[in-house]
């Protein structure tokens, strides 16, 4: 699919912020799967860029004067293809360091022993999707009720939550089954659910030897295709992120959030 994407981030606050610093993982990598046709990003100020440790592309600006308001934007055209396998390159983290385990996706042994059934025995990708199966199946998708500090547990404990909630919970479980897995944010394209275009699923690893992973959908339970768009990955949503920071003063912020994706012939 040829797809044009546009995400709008603004940020209102009460009062003048004096300093801030916003991290950025906003920039779609080259990869299997999707070819980057073009890409820019709109910041306040000019950012700075970086490779971060897991390899995404990292924009980060610093603004030192009073602002009460703040844009991000970006977008551009990507052509995508139906793959759900990735290699790792020279420089890519090891797959040990992500059997770590993390405060967003710590599970419980009461999680634990709920999903004993459909715990991966091995790292096939029959039984991982056997597992996002019943992830999905048991908490329900309800936008709203959760938020970007929401733990695998307390999501567990509501019994919903969104894509993000449904990644960190199967995080946390592919993890104690000595599978390591890591947290992707990207894109999703469904002309019928434009609520769905912010999205998260996982990679688990399903060559350690060879660093090649499996894209798992959990919110879908379905191995990832041309609906997907990549943007990075990380141990959780937080190193992954697509946009974040600290900042002095502003009081009360408001935030509102759009992104569109529009087939092109």
């Amino acid at each position: 699919m040829h797809l044009k994407i546009r995400h709008r981030t603004e940020y209102r606050y009460e009062t003048p912020v004096r300093y801030s610093i916003q991290e950025l993982r906003l920039t779609p990598p080259a990869t299997a799967g999707q070819q980057i046709d073009k890409w820019k990003i709109n910041t306040p100020i000019k950012a700075s860029n970086s490779i971060d440790t897991f390899g995404n592309i990292c924009s980060v600006f610093v603004q030192e004067s009073p602002y009460t308001s703040m844009m991000i934007e970006a977008e551009g055209e990507v052509h995508t293809q139906d793959v759900s396998q990735f290699s790792d390159d020279a420089k890519a983290v090891s797959p040990y360091y992500l059997l770590q385990q993390t405060n967003l996706t710590e599970p419980t042994d009461e999680m634990l022993e709920y999903f004993s059934y459909s715990l991966p025995k091995k790292n096939s990708v029959d039984q991982v999707l056997k597992l996002a199966e019943a992830i999905q199946g048991l908490i329900a998708y309800s936008p709203g009720k959760t938020n970007f500090a929401t733990t695998a547990v307390q999501s567990f404990a509501m019994k919903l939550g969104v894509c993000q909630d449904h990644a960190h919970i199967m995080l946390g479980l592919c993890r104690a089954s000595n599978i390591p897995a890591r947290y992707v944010s990207g894109y999703f394209f469904a002309e019928e659910s434009p609520n769905l275009a912010s999205h998260a699923w996982v990679d688990f690893c399903s060559d350690i030897d060879k660093g090649i992973w499996t894209s798992i959908d959990i919110t879908h339970a379905c191995v990832t295709d041309a609906r997907h768009i990549r943007l990075a990955i990380g141990r959780d949503y937080y190193s992954a992120a697509p946009v974040k920071g600290v900042r002095s003063g502003g009081g009360g912020e408001e935030l509102s959030a759009s992104i569109s994706i529009q087939r092109l012939p």
